[in-house]
């Protein structure tokens, strides 16, 4: 059987805790760094495994949303198998952010390379936000 060796009587209760199953809050899925570089904001997503193709990204009012999905087929050889311990993720994932209703499709660049989703997008006109608050009157 294929489990760790144990360095002393402590660790399986150690282990134990480690397991998925107490972690599963831990979202391990589309790391996200955001810079502010001048004039403009890059955002850095994680996507190892997928392909250009699986990633699909809108913006609708005011929010942008990066969609992933990976359906890996499975073998038939894998029908018959049983797994022992699985890691690899299949499924769907999504993740928005607000940018601003200002913002269009027209004015974000993205590109897709080694796993990496970088998205650029322009800063929002301070002034324009300023204006846009409305205040309402305290009786």
């Amino acid at each position: 059987m294929l489990l760790p060796r144990r360095r002393n009587e402590f660790d399986l209760f150690d282990e134990m805790f480690n397991d998925p199953f107490f972690t599963r809050g831990e979202n391990k899925l589309m790391k996200t760094d955001i810079k502010e570089k001048g004039d403009k904001y890059l955002l850095e997503v994680d996507l190892p495994g997928y392909e250009k193709e699986d990633i699909k990204i809108e913006i609708d009012d005011g929010y942008l949303t990066v969609h992933a999905s990976m359906n890996k087929n499975v073998d038939e050889s894998d029908k018959n198998s049983k797994y022992v311990h699985k890691e690899r993720y299949v499924g769907e994932c999504s993740r928005s952010f607000y940018v601003g209703e200002e913002i269009n499709e027209e004015d974000i660049k993205a590109s897709f390379k080694n796993g990496t989703l970088k998205i650029e997008l322009p800063k929002k006109d301070q002034k324009k936000i300023e204006d846009s608050k409305k205040y309402i009157d305290i009786e």
